[in-house]
């Protein structure tokens, strides 16, 4: 990881931001095709094996409201998934949903606003998030919330969270705090309107017939590692068909192609499956990519567990919230510790070493249903003093007492002069012992980049600027909303209203 330290400045994010889309459709420039030729180099089956209204690539959150809405507008639909289990990345997030002006937040007291959301999401997007994507999702948001809720059966905690990089506290967050409390009502949904559902059938190529997608050459009964196999079934969508097959964090040869720096000795949140397949047969086809290179590290990952595992909730909703992150070096802060995730994660490298971040007793308290395993598995440590914490983890105490001696003076007085850290969620000092601590180092998280879509979820063509007939995408897969940096618990209404969009528009296309 030495190489992540020194290339981490702006510059080169901006450079990388700027060639990553020419990296992804370099290969169409070498062979002399226009997008059109290339999109047209599949093939169409002489006969098809299975013929639906409406395909949607992906069980997620974005799949899954794609099916549903199609579904209701009366097409036939499938749902192809790669893998041998639903949900995807989604049902193993930590389930938090931001809306903006829910009954909830209005019931609590919390006044929010478009404004409020919208400059939260350009912040730690740098600017870059397409406008028009981004207002969609914030005036959406509480529909899907409520879509979620009252629809679906969804179970939210009567409580409202603050992630970070929001100044306002808007994260709603389901009852077992996963997002499988989201996945499992909306698979349940599919199976009483009567959506189909494959599982392990890998997406091989994309088919277009006089420049629109028809649909699908696919590998049936997929095992990872087979990628190749010639045992194919061609799929015919004969109205339109929805990518929402998700992100690439977990593909290391893609991933590094667009940010080097993200090589094989980075870990990855996202299961085996996020990978760029999919995407890379949309720009085959004339799929304009956009922002590939916008990469997020999640801030809050262990390197004592794999995958995304449960250390990501006890930072959410315990110790960045109610704690306090220090360098072990030198038992004082370096960032704020609910900055958004890019201005966290960048500082935890900068430093050179995973972070140590702990609350006290009190401040466990929201996640205190995930510390038994936590603690078993020895992700998070338990301490009856500070004085043990620090010498755990080889923290100069002193300094680390200073420091949190002047946390709890900033507590008190409601304003933090050191990192600025928003004192909205009830905080106190931190006094009460045991205490908890974890180390964060970051975790190749969520791609912001994708092909691109209007704001009726169709994907656009690179040379002509128009939608491709036929393909809408929805999800991780379409880029432009979050631009450099996505605010934790925005995907969740991302993936939910581009995904409605999307199937309703796909059933009528």
């Amino acid at each position: 990881m030495s190489n992540l330290k020194n290339t981490t400045d702006l510059e080169r994010r901006n450079f990388l931001k700027f060639t990553g889309a020419a990296t992804a459709v370099s290969g169409l420039a070498l062979s002399g095709l226009s997008t059109a030729q290339a999109a047209e180099a599949v093939p169409v089956p002489k006969s098809w094996d299975k013929t639906f209204d409406v395909i949607v690539v992906g069980s997620g959150f974005a799949g899954l409201s794609a099916a549903i809405e199609a579904k209701r507008a009366g097409a036939n639909v499938v749902v192809l998934e790669k893998m041998p289990v639903l949900g995807g990345n989604s049902t193993i997030n930590g389930g938090g949903m931001s809306a903006m002006g829910s009954d909830l937040q209005k019931k609590l007291g919390i006044k929010d606003t478009k404004e409020a959301m919208l400059a939260d999401m350009y912040k730690a997007g740098l600017g870059l998030n397409y406008p028009q994507q981004a207002e969609m999702v914030v005036d959406k948001s509480n529909e899907a919330y409520e879509w979620c809720r009252d629809y679906l059966g969804v179970q939210f905690k009567d409580t409202i969270a603050q992630f970070g990089g929001h100044s306002i506290p808007r994260t709603h967050t389901t009852y077992n705090q996963s997002g499988s409390g989201i996945v499992q009502p909306m698979i349940a949904k599919c199976e009483e309107l009567g959506v189909a559902i494959e599982k392990k059938v890998y997406v091989k190529r994309l088919i277009v017939d006089g420049g629109r997608v028809v649909g699908l050459e696919v590998i049936p009964r997929y095992t990872e590692g087979k990628e190749s196999s010639d045992k194919v079934k061609f799929y015919q969508a004969t109205k339109g068909l929805v990518m929402a097959n998700g992100g690439f964090s977990a593909d290391v040869a893609y991933r590094s192609t667009q940010d080097p720096r993200l090589t094989k000795e980075l870990a990855t949140t996202n299961h085996s499956g996020a990978t760029a397949e999919c995407l890379k047969e949309m720009i085959r086809i004339g799929a304009n990519p956009v922002q590939l290179s916008w990469i997020q590290l999640g801030p809050w990952a262990s390197p004592e567990e794999k995958g995304f595992g449960l250390a990501p909730i006890f930072a959410a909703y315990a110790s960045y919230t109610h704690g306090i992150m220090v360098d072990p070096a030198t038992g004082e802060r370096f960032v704020n510790e609910l900055a958004d995730r890019k201005v966290r994660a960048d500082a935890i490298i900068k430093i050179g070493k995973p972070g140590i971040c702990f609350c006290d007793e009190v401040g466990m308290q929201p996640a205190k249903h995930v510390m038994g395993k936590l603690l078993e598995r020895e992700v998070v440590h338990k301490f009856d003093t500070l004085k043990e914490l620090a010498a755990f983890y080889k923290i100069p105490y002193d300094k680390m007492q200073a420091q949190v001696d002047r946390y709890n003076s900033y507590v008190t007085a409601g304003k933090d002069p050191e990192f600025d850290k928003p004192f909205q969620m009830g905080q106190k000092p931190m006094s009460v012992a045991p205490y908890y601590a974890v180390r964060f180092w970051p975790k190749a998280h969520h791609t912001m980049g994708g092909v691109q879509i209007d704001t009726q979820a169709r994907v656009v063509d690179i040379e002509t600027g128009k939608p491709i007939p036929g393909l809408f995408a929805a999800g991780e897969s379409a880029g432009g909303t979050h631009g450099a940096c996505r605010l934790g618990t925005v995907a969740v209404p991302d993936c939910i209203v581009f995904g409605r969009i999307a199937g309703q528009m796909a059933a009528k296309a």
